[in-house]
């Protein structure tokens, strides 16, 4: 799996909502390798969409499309200054992966010293923190292979995963946690309160 992030400051929400049913309706079908979209926009006015593919050429061919190109254009038009774009190489399901049926996404994006390690650790106490938290419906995590990474997590509710975030963890899973938090380094936090989430038909 290959994922690349979009993301940007909305200056017409309106506009970009109207830009993500046009491509769901009008360029999904025909988008070959295409798998998914987890999108929605965080508190501080950021949009935030990353866009599964089967693979890196898949969504270069895509991005060559002549109708891709054409919506592109209208899209830029929905942000205020620069959209950025980022690819993840390295991608792995956590638990049961992504959810169309989540009712809140947390997406984490930053820079580790050892990301590998740092989602093998997530790996190892997965299981056990979803009989703690089955709140926690799964997530994705994504490396660039440079140490740059994105997570994104998928909750049944927003409400719940809050809750859960009180809970306290059992000591031995704790440490591992501790170690993972270390070597996430400094992160970006987007919470993406009403998420848009597609799956290819």
């Amino acid at each position: 799996m290959f994922i690349q992030v979009i993301q940007g400051k909305v200056s017409d929400e309106a506009g970009l909502n109207r830009c993500l049913d046009k491509w769901e309706r009008e360029l999904m079908p025909d988008a070959v390798g295409y798998l998914g979209t987890t999108a929605g926009m965080a508190d501080n006015g950021m949009f935030v969409a990353l866009a599964r593919f089967e693979s890196a050429d898949a969504a270069q061919k895509n991005s060559e499309r002549p109708e891709q190109s054409a919506w592109s254009a209208e899209m830029d038009r929905c942000f205020a200054g620069d959209v950025t774009f980022m690819d993840f190489t390295e991608v792995r399901p956590w638990l049961s992966g992504g959810s169309d049926d989540a009712g809140f996404v947390q997406v984490m994006e930053g820079r580790s010293s050892d990301a590998k390690r740092m989602h093998d650790l997530m790996q190892q106490v997965g299981d056990r923190i979803h009989q703690a938290r089955p709140e926690i419906i799964g997530g994705l995590m994504a490396e660039a292979g440079d140490g740059r990474y994105v997570d994104a997590i998928y909750f049944r509710s927003e409400g719940e995963a809050r809750a859960g975030e009180r809970m306290d963890m059992p000591d031995d899973m704790q440490k591992m946690m501790q170690e993972e938090q270390q070597l996430m380094g400094e992160v970006a936090y987007f919470d993406l309160h009403h998420p848009k989430l597609v799956s290819a038909k």
